[in-house]
């Protein structure tokens, strides 16, 4: 089972909001999307490379549209810690 933390799912909602503005068919399609690909994790827990920025092999990532999915593998199981921007800095202190 693919677990989100609060964070992910604010995440989430932020951007569902964001892009909702312009489009709330298009909002609602790229949240469904971005939890598509995560469905992937439960039988593929290590799919995502390595966040280059941390540097630690169990924190991963997905990428879909311009967002990456971070998420931490423990124990095999998959917990999706945050979703940014692509455009966006991110530094390991940003991670929740």
């Amino acid at each position: 089972m693919v677990i989100w933390s609060q964070p992910a799912t604010d995440d989430l909602k932020h951007i569902h909001d964001f892009i909702a503005k312009d489009s709330k068919h298009y909002a609602k399609k790229v949240v469904q999307d971005i939890r598509d690909k995560t469905n992937i994790l439960e039988a593929l827990p290590n799919t995502g490379k390595m966040v280059p920025e941390i540097g630690n092999p169990n924190i991963r990532e997905l990428h879909i549209y311009s967002y990456r999915i971070m998420y931490e593998v423990l124990h095999d199981h998959p917990y999706v810690l945050t979703i940014i921007h692509k455009r966006r800095d991110f530094t390991p202190k940003d991670l929740p």
